[in-house]
């Protein structure tokens, strides 16, 4: 296995990736890698090499963001997907040679997990869908209070609502849920009635840490 001391969560919005990041990483004195970890190479990437990327980066109006079409919006996030994946694979060898467990919020996907780690060490972690898009401006992030303020600011702010969870539901399908789930590794799906300590307990147990 090529990353010995890394655990990769990937999943759904509003599934606790970054919760189980942020809570393992503490109880191992571990590292974590939490969501857009991968952000700190941002400012040097080439927009021919990571157009998606550098989209949002070089964006001059964040309105145009919102008012993207929802079919725009998927192929952007697609993008998006490919691209942080191509980002972690140059960050996580580095990181991998300190003597520390490695906790990763991942944007790589299933099939490249496959290659470069083992069930072992990859968790996959779900949200309903229909959660994971009606809920996605309920967390109190600065990303996504962001853009909840500028759907806010259109001159319909419900039209704008609405167009914008179109493009959530496309990237939080069942299609794609069911994807993660029978990816062939470990899955926790999301229940309300569970404290965030017992789904750390879940994850130890899927990691073998426990």
């Amino acid at each position: 296995m090529e990353f010995e001391n890394v655990y990769f969560i990937n999943g759904t919005a509003y599934a606790g990736k970054s919760t189980a990041v942020r809570l393992l990483a503490q109880k191992y004195n571990g590292i974590a890698c939490e969501e857009n970890y991968h952000n700190r190479l941002l400012p040097v990437l080439d927009p021919t090499e990571f157009p998606c990327l550098c989209y949002t980066r070089d964006l001059a109006d964040w309105h145009d963001f919102i008012r993207r079409t929802p079919e725009e919006y998927e192929t952007w996030y697609d993008g998006v997907t490919v691209e942080c994946e191509t980002l972690e694979l140059q960050i996580l060898p580095e990181l991998a040679k300190q003597d520390k467990p490695i906790f990763v919020d991942t944007n790589i996907r299933p099939e490249t997990l496959k290659t470069i780690s083992d069930r072992r060490h990859v968790l996959f972690m779900l949200a309903d869908p229909e959660v994971s898009v009606r809920r996605f401006f309920e967390r109190p992030d600065r990303e996504k209070q962001f853009l909840y303020r500028l759907i806010m600011e259109e001159p319909a702010p419900k039209k704008a609502m609405e167009n914008y969870r179109r493009g959530l539901m496309r990237i939080n399908s069942q299609e794609r849920y069911d994807r993660f789930l029978h990816a062939g590794f470990h899955v926790i799906a999301r229940d309300e009635r569970r404290s965030a300590n017992e789904t750390l307990k879940l994850a130890e147990q899927v990691f073998g840490l426990s």
